[in-house]
Parts: structure tokens; sequence; C-alpha cells
């Protein structure tokens, strides 16, 4: 079965994870630092999913509606605003958001991405949970360089953007499947259970990422999809300071 998921998200990416990253992964005094940046690109995910909703699939009362719905897990997060055990009862985001009538696939990433987004906010909340039970709470963290890495290659015309953040979008997600299957098996139980739960719940994220992108493209995406999954392969392979879930190679 995990081989059956893994073998298209393998067959994606240009590069596996290199062994020094797992090795520094598994380390107990790393446990928090993967943990809360893991909990942070769910949010990322989510977030991005919604941006792309926002800025191109709805008029502005139903964005304006979108931003109202995920400001408590934003607020969690960036103000430290709320208790976290109320954020289960709040994803209740439904696909009755009305399209942008001059947006030919709209509705598409509306079901899309909509899907997406309720899990990845789940996925937030079971990473709460899981820190709680591991006795760890939330800190501010830098970013690393990843997600920006990939973000300055964004061509600035548009359809040509939305289909460039789609494809690095599929990367983000593909990455993260293949990082789960590499940690579950050197982690405690509770923890490489979760792991694999996400890999089978998120192991379909990409390729829905890059259906969509070839829907929105007039042309055949394949040379762009080659041209992120270098870039991205760069900066999983390449010697990296700043040890996080998406970081490189440890540079210690």
């Amino acid at each position: 079965m995990l081989a059956t998921l893994l073998a298209p998200i393998n067959a994606f990416l240009k590069s596996p994870t290199p062994d020094a990253w797992v090795n520094e992964a598994v380390k107990k005094e790393n446990l928090d630092i993967v943990l809360i940046d893991h909990l942070i690109c769910e949010l990322k995910a989510a977030q991005s999913a919604m941006f792309l909703i926002r800025k191109y699939a709805v008029d502005k009362d139903s964005a304006d509606a979108l931003l109202a719905w995920l400001k408590p897990f934003e607020a969690l997060i960036y103000k430290r605003e709320g208790d976290w055990r109320s954020l289960a009862s709040k994803n209740k985001l439904t696909k009755s958001v009305i399209p942008k009538s001059d947006s030919p696939y709209g509705q598409d990433l509306i079901d899309k991405m909509v899907v997406l987004i309720k899990e990845e906010l789940h996925h937030f909340y079971q990473v709460l949970e899981i820190m709680d039970e591991y006795g760890i709470e939330y800190r501010s963290i830098t970013p690393c360089r990843y997600a920006k890495g990939l973000l300055k290659h964004v061509k600035t015309f548009e359809p040509d953007a939305l289909i460039d953040k789609l494809i690095i979008s599929a990367y983000i997600e593909a990455r993260s499947c293949e990082r789960f299957a590499k940690l579950a098996p050197h982690v405690d139980k509770r923890l490489g259970d979760f792991y694999i739960s996400l890999l089978r719940s998120e192991a379909r994220h990409f390729q829905d990422y890059l259906t969509l992108a070839q829907e929105i493209s007039t042309t055949d995406i394949t040379e762009r999809v080659a041209f992120f999954g270098e870039a991205e392969a760069e900066l999983i392979t390449s010697s990296d300071k700043d040890f996080k879930f998406h970081s490189g190679a440890p540079a210690f």
C-alpha cells in the first residue's frame, strides 16, 4: 500500500531526501523543531490554497468570508490568541463560494482547493494534539529557504504566475509526503503512525495541483515542471545551515 502511494511521488521528485537530513530529523533534541515547523507548513499549505481561491476564483464578498474563516487558525500562530482545542469545530469551510464569472477554471479550483484546505487544517489540529501529548509548546521560528527559493522563479504575468505557483505547490506537497515516509520508520509508534496517516491522506495532493496547472495552461507544462523539479532538488540536496522540515542537507 505505502509503496504504491510513494511510487508516483518518488518518480515526480528529482532527488530523494539526503540520509543526513533524516539522521538529523530523528534526533530527540530536534523533535520540537520538526513538529513546530510541520505545524507551520500545514497552515502555510492551507493559506496558499486559500490565496489561490481568493485571487483567481471568487468575488470580493466570498474572499472576505474566506479570510474570516481562516482567521482563528492564523491568530493562534501569529498572535498566540485563542485555545487550539476549539479549532476542530471551526473547520467548516464548504464549496458554497461563488467563482468569478470571468474565471473559466474557477469552480474546478474551488472544488480541489476546498478539500485540500480542510485536510491541511485538520492535520494542523492533529499536529497540535501531538505537540500537546509530547509536551512541546509552540514558539516562533524563522522560515527556511525552501519555499522562498522556489517562489523567486515565479513568472510575473498571468496565467503563467498561477501555473508556476501550482507547480511549486505540487513539489512542496510531494516532498512533504516523501519526508513523512522517510521519518516514519525511525520515530516512536505514535508519531510513525501519524506520519503514515498523513502520507495516505496527502499523497494525491501533488497530482491535484499538476492537473489544475495543466488545465489552466494553454501549452504543455512539462518543461516548466522539470525546471522547478531541478530547482527543488537543488534546495533539498545542497548544504543548508538552517535545519527545518523542508531544509537541505545539514551543513553541521
